[in-house]
């Protein structure tokens, strides 16, 4: 009787769909973290034109601190200021709003504000908040 012996293949790891999918995850990943970047504009001085138009969306993220102050792109507002700021921005219906509130933060303030994006025409509000885990 004659001994037959099965050669044993090895299991290959395929590379090249695991590099497709390294590169999704990364240009995922970049993307999000260019959206996380808050606005860090230069206090510039723009030339005027006649031609010039204004974004058609807008966005503020609206941090407020433990003591209740409320700050947007470094400078800080009072809620009627706030008010007149969103409303005096273009089309408001059009602006979008992230509101990041301290945890410390009363309830109360933070609604105050919603108030007032709402007062001003404001309707796309959005809540910063941290992943747990």
């Amino acid at each position: 009787m004659e001994r037959r012996y099965f050669e044993q293949k090895k299991g290959r790891v395929e590379i090249i769909p695991m590099i497709d999918i390294m590169l999704f995850l990364l240009v995922f990943f970049i993307m999000i973290t260019l959206q996380m970047i808050p606005d860090k504009g230069l206090s510039l001085q723009l030339p005027r034109s006649s031609q010039a138009q204004q974004l058609p969306r807008p966005h503020y993220t609206i941090n407020i601190d433990k003591d209740g102050s409320v700050d947007v792109k470094g400078h800080h507002y009072d809620l009627d200021d706030l008010q007149k700021m969103l409303a005096g921005d273009g089309n408001p219906a059009k602006t979008q709003i992230t509101i990041a509130a301290d945890k410390g933060v009363p309830f109360q303030d933070f609604v105050h504000v919603m108030d007032r994006c709402q007062k001003a025409g404001v309707s796309d509000i959005g809540i910063a908040a941290k992943a747990s885990g």
